[in-house]
């Protein structure tokens, strides 16, 4: 308890969080949120006109490509690179208003995952698998927006239709084009990318195209647009530039509340050899079978049940001292934080109590098989805690699949989308398993060894 809440504390203590904004450097703004209350990036090209009523707009992403800074090969030498990253996206947009944040739906060409349409930015649908020219179409019925996607411009194909509640009678309907940073490594820096559209083609609206960059951030002199996007208009053709995203703000979206427990593999180390010293120490020898018991196995799983049960409640009682008083830390200190719902805070607190309990009971049959402290010390920890510290490090993240680390899922509070890219760490947030499945990884872990255990002492 005091190790895990003391780190947790002391790093939720010494976050500082600071933006430059059009007003100067300072605090970094609460994070979007939208509709359903999840953070989420909002920030691309638009070109776009209001719609009253019913229609529809057609358009072929001719060519998309883009630009990708590296990292310097020489330093001070910028390395920029022309290429579009895998979730740039360029398409036709419909949404509530300009107003970053409201509903919208869209139909796509990415740069390495083929048409998609994505609506109300944590939705996703796949269409075909294309990278090269493509026809695309976006149609508003009432609240129902649906998107095509065509080879030709003949035959078209629906990709999916979504209903916008409450949409109002005149949407802004256009072109966009946006892409996320480049990942390498543990860094992301500036991408953009740009779209060719042609055989443009809008029903139910005949105005003049607008431009917005929606979500553009301003330089510290509140006046110059920060890698501004834009776009140029030759012939029939509209070249569109945009850099940002339009989805979950997985990280950028606030720190974490699982960020508290950071220090919680650390505590378990601790625990984990307790539970072993119990187990193995002389006066405990019965406990494993090799003294006066009539039921060796028995014994074996009610003390496991009585160790797991004090486990939990001291898992539960540190989660819920760090949790809400690091959060609180946070706050304090106006560092922006990720949105968490009451479902989500209480699922990260008994979870990690859960784990606890896991990894005790695991611990628990590793002596009983293994039955000398210092090795089964040492396995318990290999299994459940440095599998745990490599994945922060963003070293060999699938052994969160494999190993009872597993369980650390359990305390994920932001979840990842298959259309957002992440770093592969801890760190960021990345979790290669769904946080109930992951807890039950290492629950059926321990399961395991205690049956093998019990079944080794009653052989």
């Amino acid at each position: 308890m005091l190790v895990t809440v003391s780190l947790g504390l002391l790093i939720a203590g010494g976050a500082r969080s600071t933006c430059v904004t059009g007003k100067g450097e300072g605090p970094c703004p609460a994070p979007l949120v939208g509709p359903d209350g999840t953070a989420v990036s909002d920030k691309y090209y638009f070109v776009h006109q209001p719609l009253k009523g019913n229609g529809s707009i057609t358009a072929r992403v001719s060519d998309m490509t883009g630009q990708i800074r590296l990292p310097d090969a020489v330093p001070g030498v910028r390395n920029v690179k022309e290429g579009a990253v895998p979730w740039a996206k360029a398409g036709l947009l419909v949404r509530q208003s300009l107003k970053q944040g409201t509903p919208y739906a869209a139909v796509m060409l990415t740069g390495a995952h083929g048409v998609r349409m994505q609506y109300n930015y944590i939705h996703d649908v796949a269409g075909g698998p294309h990278n090269g020219p493509q026809w695309l179409r976006l149609t508003r019925s009432g609240d129902t927006i649906t998107g095509y996607e065509s080879d030709d411009g003949r035959t078209w194909t629906e990709v999916g239709t979504v209903k916008l509640t409450g949409l109002p009678e005149t949407v802004e309907i256009g072109l966009f084009a946006t892409s996320p940073g480049a990942l390498w490594d543990m860094a992301q820096a500036f991408a953009q990318a740009t779209a060719t559209f042609d055989h443009i083609d809008l029903k139910g609206a005949n105005g003049r195209w607008r431009h917005d960059d929606v979500g553009v951030v301003l330089e510290s002199d509140g006046k110059t647009p920060h890698h501004p996007g834009g776009v140029v208009e030759s012939g029939d053709k509209l070249i569109v530039t945009g850099g940002g995203d339009i989805g979950p703000a997985t990280v950028d979206g606030g720190l974490r509340a699982d960020l508290m427990l950071i220090g919680g593999a650390l505590g378990l180390i601790p625990v984990l050899v307790v539970a072993v010293t119990f187990v193995t120490a002389p006066g405990r020898r019965a406990l494993i079978g090799t003294g006066p018991p009539a039921r060796p196995g028995r014994w074996l799983a009610a003390k496991a049940t009585v160790m797991g049960a004090v486990a939990f409640v001291t898992g539960l009682v540190t989660s819920g001292v760090v949790v809400p008083a690091g959060l609180a830390l946070l706050r304090a200190n106006d560092n922006p934080i990720q949105p968490l719902t009451l479902g989500t805070g209480l699922r990260v607190i008994f979870g990690y109590a859960a784990l606890t309990a896991a990894a005790v009971v695991l611990a628990v049959g590793i002596a009983a098989l293994v039955k000398r402290a210092v090795v089964a010390s040492g396995l318990a920890i290999a299994l459940v805690i440095v599998p745990y510290f490599l994945a922060t490090a963003g070293l060999a993240p699938w052994l969160l699949m494999i190993t009872p680390a597993a369980g650390f899922a359990i305390t994920q509070s932001v979840p990842t989308f298959a259309h957002v890219d992440v770093q592969q760490s801890l760190l960021g947030g990345y979790y290669p398993l769904p946080p109930w499945a992951g807890l039950a990884v290492a629950c059926g872990y321990a399961a395991i060894t205690l049956a093998a255990a019990s079944v080794r002492r009653t052989a």
